[in-house]
């Protein structure tokens, strides 16, 4: 056997963490573990070469903004893990959503998102995306019908997050997807906070993108973010509503990514005019070193994830019996409409973020913060270790008052996000802080 062939799927998940992909070992060592190929730029073997990996005519190393092979490493296991047929490393999750978003809009186009979306997302589309002439329009997604609504001829996508943080209801991707695709409308999911929980491209996304910071980096250590083409939308069939994957691009001899991807031999027509137009020339590329840093985030994701949504439910129960806490917002505990499209959206597992609201209100919230020991108070999730932040005044605190109330965030909202600890001492570092309250 040829000790650098890949290994052929379907393999299990847990393989595919550490087996996806095409590299094997180095072909120059024999390493196992992928190499950080710390180079800017990569040698060509010839000019005629150069000048077809130049112009997208053939895939290959040329330099480290366009493609590395760490990074690519990290892409293809991303991809298979997915389901989707390519995957694009960038420098972090909110680049992965600004290159998703600018790979299909320009100025006079809008885009339809859901109302439950991180601030920062939120702020994106609202104020930067304006100064480029695009307008989003943000829409109550317990009625999928609102982006059928909302749509008119220079939509060019649909945007929502799997399991929305921190409103935790999780967004109707079949429905909307069906809405969108008959009219040549794809949907992108942000899948963040439900790595292997949730495949939205399963259910009809079109695209998919990550902070890979969060679960996939798993360690607070790495900033980082990906986007997976599901290779599964007919952009040849909507050539008047997706025209900037259709028409042609001078900057690559006038052909379509159409045509570029048909030459490249696949369906990537989206996934190489992200990587061709977008990041090549805006530059937000993922790094080798964190793309090595998130494979081993990846190896062990998981195993990982095993432990935070059960130590999630733990906690989650814990909060609902407690008596200085007014309610609870954990998908596993749901009910109605909410709680179905949590059992056919995330049949991996709940997720590991909780959001709670103590009987004392905003000052309750504040001081159950400020007096816990155990668990950290900082702006992320999907670390190891349990977080906590008062997402009024911090994530969500650039957005107005009417719209932090269509994102599920009150002034006595308490986000946490369940590590890996002991869940005997996550309880117990919780119930002392709220005794002081």
């Amino acid at each position: 056997m040829n000790a650098n062939a890949p290994i052929k799927p379907p393999l299990a998940i847990d393989t595919l963490v550490l087996h996806g992909g095409t590299f094997r070992t180095d072909p120059a060592t024999s390493a196992v573990a992928v190499p950080i190929y710390q180079t800017t730029s990569f040698a060509f073997e010839s000019t005629e070469k150069a000048k077809r990996i130049s112009r997208f005519e053939e895939i290959a190393y040329t330099y480290s903004r366009v493609a590395n092979p760490t990074v690519d490493a990290f892409e293809q296991r991303l991809a298979q893990l997915e389901g989707g047929v390519a995957a694009l490393g960038v420098a972090s999750g909110q680049a992965a959503t600004a290159v998703a978003v600018l790979a299909l809009v320009q100025a006079g186009d809008n885009i339809v998102a859901s109302q439950g979306l991180y601030g920062g997302t939120v702020n994106f589309f609202r104020e930067r995306l304006k100064q480029f002439g695009i307008e989003a329009r943000f829409v109550d997604s317990t009625d999928p019908e609102n982006f059928r609504r909302a749509t008119d001829g220079r939509t060019r996508l649909y945007f929502g997050e799997t399991l929305p943080n921190p409103k935790l209801t999780v967004f109707p991707i079949r429905e909307v997807a069906d809405i969108g695709r008959p009219l040549g409308i794809p949907l992108i999911i942000d899948n963040t906070a439900s790595p292997l929980a949730a495949k939205p491209l399963d259910h009809g996304a079109a695209i998919v993108v990550y902070s890979a910071t969060k679960y996939i980096g798993g360690h607070g250590t790495t900033i980082g973010g990906a986007i997976v083409d599901g290779g599964n939308f007919p952009w040849a069939d909507f050539p008047e509503r997706q025209p900037l994957i259709n028409n042609p691009d001078p900057a690559y001899d006038n052909r379509s990514y159409v045509e570029l991807a048909a030459a490249l031999g696949g369906p990537i027509a989206y996934v190489v005019r992200a990587r061709a137009a977008i990041v090549r020339d805006l530059g937000p590329s993922l790094s080798p070193q964190n793309a090595f840093q998130l494979i081993q985030g990846l190896e062990t994701l998981p195993l990982r994830l095993e432990r935070h949504f059960s130590n999630a439910r733990t906690v989650a129960e814990f909060l609902s019996r407690h008596p200085k806490v007014a309610r609870v917002i954990f998908p596993g505990l749901q009910t109605g409409e909410d709680k179905r499209r949590a059992d056919t959206y995330l049949s991996g597992g709940y997720g590991a973020l909780i959001g709670f609201e103590p009987t004392g209100g905003e000052q309750s919230a504040l001081a159950f913060i400020d007096n816990l020991k155990l668990v950290y108070h900082l702006a992320n999730i999907g670390d190891a270790r349990t977080l906590a932040i008062h997402p009024f005044s911090t994530t969500h605190g650039q957005l107005s008052e009417a719209e932090k109330a269509a994102a599920g965030v009150t002034p006595a909202f308490v986000r946490l996000s369940i590590g890996i600890e002991n869940p005997v001492d996550i309880i117990a570092d919780i119930e002392q802080a709220l005794a002081r309250v």
